[in-house]
């Protein structure tokens, strides 16, 4: 069935990513061989906008890059993926984020990154002109300073706001109510909360916001609040080749699912397929799936 092409608006990191597969992560004062590299674009947001533009809708990317050849070879990235680059600021004298990411043979990732600090303090130059014309509006945690007058734009107009809560925060960060929709990895809502029991760590956190609370946790069960109630949902079953960028792929298909009608459940089902289908691949965003394959693999399945 023919979609109509929705719009969405990804707010947020944008990463320049080297990744390295290896059989096993280097040992102290150790060296390795890879068996594959690729140097492509990463972040949670553009990730996301990757995702979207893949799935069919129409993806726009806006956050601060460095003025600086990884800034230049990003933005380029998106633009071939069919993303709408308006929204970015150059920030002069700076980095572009920056992550060192080694894939072991059971899809496990060891990361390291940079950005200059500059990039964290970096701000939207107009949020209501950025979130005009778009259906719904994706933004992360990791560049809070800039995502977040951005939501508050976007609730202003009154359209969806998918928050992408992938680093640690508190339960009273004030970005949590700047979104519709929150969705936390499994790391990040045990960090935030100090407990292990997610079930009870969402159903928490939707009652203090009055949002709408999921959490992906990798191979486990997806879990969200809907109507005071808590429900738990399976992933797909798959052989993990490479779990990076998986998390942002869900929340890209979420947002998309979510701003074309579909039921909380289905929109969240699709997501899970998603993430399941760029998990048996290696590469990061790049080997994220088309609405054809994630059709295929839900009617298989």
């Amino acid at each position: 069935m023919p979609h109509e092409r929705k719009r969405i608006l990804c707010a947020g990191i944008v990463v320049f990513d080297e990744v390295f597969r290896v059989k096993e992560f280097p040992p102290p004062d150790g060296k390795i061989e890879a068996t594959e590299f690729m140097a492509i674009g990463g972040g949670n947001a553009a990730n996301a906008a990757i995702t979207i533009a893949r799935l069919g809708g129409q993806a726009s990317y806006a956050g601060p890059v460095g003025d600086d050849v990884a800034g230049d070879f990003i933005l380029a990235n998106l633009t071939r993926e069919g993303v709408d680059t308006g929204g970015h600021i150059r920030v002069p004298g700076t980095s572009s984020p920056l992550s060192a990411i080694f894939v072991n043979i059971r899809g496990e990732r060891s990361i390291v990154t940079h950005r200059g600090a500059q990039l964290s303090a970096a701000l939207p130059c107009n949020s209501d002109e950025l979130v005009a014309d778009v259906d719904a509006v994706l933004i992360d945690n990791r560049m809070a300073a800039f995502a977040r007058p951005v939501g508050e734009a976007a609730l202003a107009r009154g359209i969806p706001v998918v928050l992408d809560a992938d680093k640690a925060t508190t339960p009273d960060d004030p970005l949590l109510s700047t979104a519709t929709h929150v969705i936390f990895s499994g790391e990040c809502l045990r960090q935030t909360v100090g407990s292990d029991d997610l079930a009870a760590a969402v159903a928490h956190l939707a009652k203090a916001t009055s949002r709408f609370v999921a959490t992906t946790n990798g191979p486990g069960d997806v879990i969200w609040s809907e109507g005071g109630e808590v429900f738990q949902m399976p992933v797909f079953n798959i052989t993990a080749v490479d779990s990076l960028a998986a998390g942002d792929v869900f929340h890209g298909a979420f947002a998309l699912a979510l701003v074309e009608g579909r039921p909380i459940r289905d929109a969240l089902r699709f997501a899970a397929a998603a993430a399941g289908l760029k998990c048996t691949r290696f590469g990061g965003s790049a080997t994220a799936p088309t609405r054809a394959e994630v059709e295929a693999f839900l009617q298989a399945r």
